[in-house]
C-alpha cells in the first residue's frame, strides 16, 4: 500500500471511530473559516453594484466643483489635457427641503431636460427633471420617506416629486459630497444633533431645471457650478486630478471615481472590519480549543501509536498519520466555510437604494479560496503539530505499555492546597497537573471577553448613530447584523471550548479522581472539583479580558478603521464586573454536566 493512501485510511477510521471529537474539530475550524470567508467577500461586495450604476448612470470619472466666481477654472478643464466629453457646469444651491413633518438640508442642482452622455442619473421611478418638477436621489427618497407624486417644498417654494434617481457622481446619501459654498458636515455633530451655523448637515441631492434653481435664490454669486469630465483613460485619474488642481493656496475641488466608490462602499468596508477581526479571534479560540483536544486525543492514542511503531512505522510516518486526520477536517471545514459565506454575505451587504442592483450570491475569488484554506489549515497544524511530533518520538514499549503520565508536583502548591477545603484542594491540583492547559483555557476566556467588551461599545456607538451620526436607520441594521454574527459564533465557539476543556479534563484525570474518591472524596467533591478546575482559569482569563484586554483590542480596531475613540462610549465598571461574573457563571453552567459525570464514574471501573 502507497504511504500516502496508508496515510489517508488510517486518518479516515480514526475520524470514524471518534465521530463526536471530529464533528467539536469541525465546528470549530468552521466558525473561523466562514467569519473570514465573510469579511473577504464583503471586502468587495459592494464594487459590483456600483459599476453597474456607473454604467447606467454614465457615471463621470472626474467631478469638479468651484463657486462662482472660479467658474472660469472650469471651463479651462473641458480643454485639459485627457478630457474626451464633459457636461456641465451646472448650477449648485443649497437649500432646505420640507416634507410632511420632516425638514432636511439639501443640494439642489440644475440640469437640462435632455439626455446627456457624462452623468445622466438613471431614473429608477417617474421621470427627469421639467418645470416645477423636483427629481430626488432614491437612498434619499428612501431616507426621508418621497415618493413619486408626493409635494415637497424647497426654501418655501412648492414643487411636485416628478422621479427617483440614483447618480454615480456622488456617493448615495448620507454619504454625499458637497458641492456648495455654504459647505457640509457628514456625520456625527456636536451633542445636541445640530450641525454648526451655515453648514449643511448630511444633504440630500435634488435636481431641479437650471432655471428653478436659479429662482431660488436672488444672489446669483451665491450659486456653486458642478462640472463632470469623462477622461481617455480612466485609470489616470489620480494623475489628472494633481496635474490640474492649481496653486495649492486656491485648490480647485475635484473628485475621482474611485473616491466616490470608496464612499459609495464604506457600509460593506465597515461590515467587513468586523467580521475579520471576529475571524482572527475565533482563529485563536479554535486554536486553544483544538490544542486541548488534540491533547486529549493523543493520550488516548498512546497504544494506538506503539502499535504503529511496533509494526514498522517511522515517526515520520506516525506523525502523518497524526496530523492527517485534522488536516482533513481542516479541509473540509474550509470547503464549508467558503460555501456559507459567499451565500450569507449578501444578507449583510444589500444593495443600498442609491445604488443600481445588488450584492448577489458573491463569487469567491481564488485568492479568498487560497487564503481561507491557508488559515484552516495553519489553524489545524499549529494545534496538532508538538503533540503529533511528541507522540511520534515516544517509546515504541512505553507506548504499548500505555501508562498514565506522572502528574507535575509543585511543593509549594501542595502545601498551599492541604489546608483548602477537599474540593478546592482537588481543583488547584487537578489544574497544576496541566499548566499549558490552564494557560490555553485563560487565554480563550481572555479572547472572549475581549471580543464581548468590544460588542458592547460598537453596540453603544450604533445606537447612537440614527439621525445624528454617519449610517442611517438602514445601514445601521446591516452593521448589527455583522454584529450578531459575531457575537452568535463567538459565544458558540467559546462555550464549544468550555465543554471540550472539561471533558478532556475529566478524561485525563479520570484516576486521580478515582483514586481521591477512594481515599474519601464524595462524588459531590469531585465534581466540584472538576468545575472549579474550569471556573478558577475562566475567573481569570475574563478579568484579563475586561480589563486591558477589551481595551486593548478596541483601540486596535479604532486605528485600522481611522475612527476617533475618544467618542466612543466605553463600558462603565459596573458592566465590566456584570461582565465578568456572567463569564464565571456561564462556564461554571457548561463545566457542570461534564463533571458531574466524571465526578460519579463508578471508582472500580476507572482504577
Amino acid at each position: 500500500m502507497g504511504r500516502i493512501l496508508l496515510v489517508i485510511r488510517l486518518a479516515r477510521r480514526d475520524l470514524l471511530r471518534r465521530r463526536t471529537e471530529a464533528a467539536l474539530l469541525l465546528i470549530a475550524i468552521l466558525a473561523a473559516t466562514t467569519t473570514l470567508t465573510l469579511g473577504l467577500v464583503l471586502r468587495d461586495a459592494a464594487g459590483d453594484p456600483y459599476e453597474s450604476t456607473r454604467a447606467a448612470a454614465k457615471g463621470p470619472d472626474v467631478v469638479a466643483n468651484v463657486q462662482s466666481a472660479g467658474l472660469d477654472r472650469l471651463e479651462n478643464l473641458v480643454t485639459a489635457a485627457g478630457v474626451t466629453e464633459h457636461s456641465g457646469p451646472y448650477p449648485v444651491e443649497a437649500a432646505k427641503l420640507q416634507t410632511s413633518g420632516t425638514t432636511s438640508d439639501v443640494q439642489v442642482v440644475g440640469r437640462d431636460t435632455a439626455s446627456v452622455s457624462v452623468d445622466q442619473p438613471k431614473v429608477i421611478r417617474g421621470s427627469w427633471v421639467g418645470d416645477g418638477g423636483v427629481v430626488v436621489e432614491a437612498a434619499f427618497a428612501d431616507a426621508i420617506d418621497v415618493h413619486v407624486g408626493d409635494s415637497v417644498t424647497l426654501d418655501g417654494r412648492s414643487f411636485k416629486v416628478v422621479g427617483e434617481a440614483v447618480t454615480a457622481a456622488m456617493p448615495p446619501y448620507p454619504g454625499s459630497s458637497c458641492l456648495v459654498a455654504a459647505g457640509c458636515v457628514n456625520g456625527a455633530v456636536v451633542d445636541d444633533g445640530k450641525a454648526p451655523p451655515g453648514l449643511l448637515h448630511n444633504p440630500g441631492l435634488v435636481w431641479l431645471t437650471q432655471a428653478d434653481v436659479r429662482s431660488l435664490t436672488s444672489d446669483p454669486a451665491s450659486l456653486s457650478y458642478v462640472l463632470n469630465l469623462k477622461l481617455a483613460d480612466p485609470a489616470q485619474t489620480q494623475v489628472f486630478v494633481d496635474a490640474n488642481q492649481g496653486d495649492r493656496g486656491r485648490p480647485l475641488p475635484m473628485q475621482s471615481w474611485q473616491d466616490i466608490l470608496n464612499d459609495a462602499t464604506e457600509l460593506a468596508r465597515d461590515s467587513q472590519i468586523l467580521l475579520l477581526l471576529g475571524a482572527w479571534l475565533l482563529g485563536l479560540l479554535a486554536v486553544a480549543g483544538l490544542s486541548v483536544l488534540v491533547g486529549g486525543r493523543m493520550a488516548d492514542q498512546t497504544r494506538r501509536v506503539g502499535l504503529l511503531k511496533a509494526v514498522g512505522g517511522t515517526p515520520g510516518l506516525v506523525a502523518a498519520v497524526l496530523l492527517a486526520e485534522y488536516l482533513l477536517v481542516a479541509v473540509v471545514a474550509a470547503a464549508a466555510g467558503l460555501v456559507i459565506g459567499a451565500l450569507t454575505a449578501p444578507l449583510l451587504t444589500e444593495s443600498s437604494a442609491g445604488l443600481v442592483g445588488s450584492a448577489g450570491a458573491a463569487s469567491l475569488t481564488w485568492s479568498t479560496v487560497g487564503l481561507v484554506t491557508a488559515v484552516a489549515l495553519g489553524v489545524a497544524v499549529v494545534a496538532t503539530a508538538v503533540p503529533a511530533v511528541r507522540g511520534a518520538r515516544s517509546s515504541t514499549v512505553g507506548a504499548l505499555a500505555d501508562a498514565a503520565r506522572p502528574p507535575q508536583r509543585t511543593g509549594w502548591l501542595i502545601a498551599v492546597s492541604a489546608h483548602l477545603p477537599v474540593p478546592l484542594l482537588l481543583a488547584l491540583r487537578v489544574a497544576a497537573r496541566r499548566p499549558r492547559r490552564v494557560a490555553l483555557g485563560v487565554a480563550g476566556i481572555a479572547v472572549t471577553v475581549s471580543g464581548i467588551y468590544v460588542l458592547l461599545v460598537l453596540n453603544a456607538f450604533l445606537g447612537d448613530q440614527p439621525g445624528t451620526g454617519v449610517y442611517t436607520e438602514a445601514q445601521v441594521a446591516v452593521l448589527r447584523h455583522a454584529l450578531l454574527v459575531w457575537t452568535v459564533v463567538l459565544l458558540t465557539l467559546a462555550a464549544v471550548n468550555a465543554v471540550v476543556m472539561t471533558w478532556t479534563t475529566v478524561l485525563d484525570n479520570r484516576h486521580a479522581t478515582a483514586l481521591a474518591r477512594a481515599l474519601g472524596a464524595t462524588p459531590w467533591e469531585t465534581t466540584v472539583a472538576l468545575a472549579a478546575a474550569q471556573v478558577l482559569p475562566a475567573l481569570l482569563g475574563a478579568v484579563l479580558g475586561a480589563f486591558p484586554g477589551g481595551f486593548l483590542l478596541f483601540a486596535t480596531i479604532n486605528t485600522i478603521t481611522g475612527g476617533d475613540g475618544g467618542k466612543a462610549t466605553l463600558p462603565a465598571p459596573w458592566q465590566l464586573i456584570a461582565l465578568v461574573s456572567a463569564t464565571v457563571l456561564a462556564v461554571t453552567a457548561l463545566t457542570a454536566v461534564p463533571a458531574h459525570l466524571g465526578g460519579r464514574r463508578p471508582v472500580t471501573a476507572a482504577l
